[in-house]
């Protein structure tokens, strides 16, 4: 066990600073800012660089891996049920596209019991959004984490681009052997 966890502490890295690129397409985007993170939590964005590129798919990603990890940013339950009603041809099409990625994920600013007590604007059932998000969720092995705030997926998003560079190397090795590894 003891070496398993010395292994392990050699395979990550320990990031000194990173360079998050935001699509240039994105709106009130997050800004990494220490004045703007979480209590006691500005420390962690002090080494960030922020940039503005445009992406093919997701919202957020790292320089030099944005063929490899991606963010879709929901700011609102609404501008999630529009993307499962009207906007779901396009949002499937995205989803698709992140079939080639490592590492995508949703994130939604809100809550998982508003979007299951109809907390937003939109004719969908709140019963068809929760399986729809299910649905996709499965179907293009995408997690859709509900941060329950701005704040709160703002630093979650910086944590999942923080621990995808902290465990790059390590990740590569692993899943360069796997048939499911693009």
């Amino acid at each position: 066990m003891e070496m398993q966890k010395g292994q392990q502490k050699a395979n990550r890295r320990e990031i000194r600073g990173m360079t998050i690129i935001v699509d240039t397409r994105e709106v009130n985007s997050w800004r990494f800012d220490p004045k703007f993170a979480p209590a006691n939590k500005g420390k962690y964005y002090n080494n960030v660089t922020v940039i503005q590129k445009k992406l093919p798919t997701g919202d957020y990603s790292l320089a030099g891996y944005e063929d490899k990890i991606a963010i879709e940013r929901k700011s609102s339950l609404t501008e999630l049920a529009g993307n499962l009603t009207s906007g779901r041809e396009r949002f499937e099409r995205e989803l698709t596209r992140s079939l080639s990625f490592s590492h995508f994920y949703v994130v939604i600013e809100d809550d998982f019991p508003r979007l299951m007590a109809k907390c937003y604007r939109s004719r969908m059932d709140a019963h068809a959004a929760v399986q729809s998000v299910a649905a996709l969720s499965q179907r293009y092995n995408v997690p859709f984490l509900f941060a329950g705030n701005r704040m709160a997926a703002e630093y979650l998003t910086w944590s999942l681009l923080y621990q995808f560079l902290r465990h790059a190397d390590t990740d590569q090795r692993v899943l360069s052997g796997s048939p499911f590894y693009n």
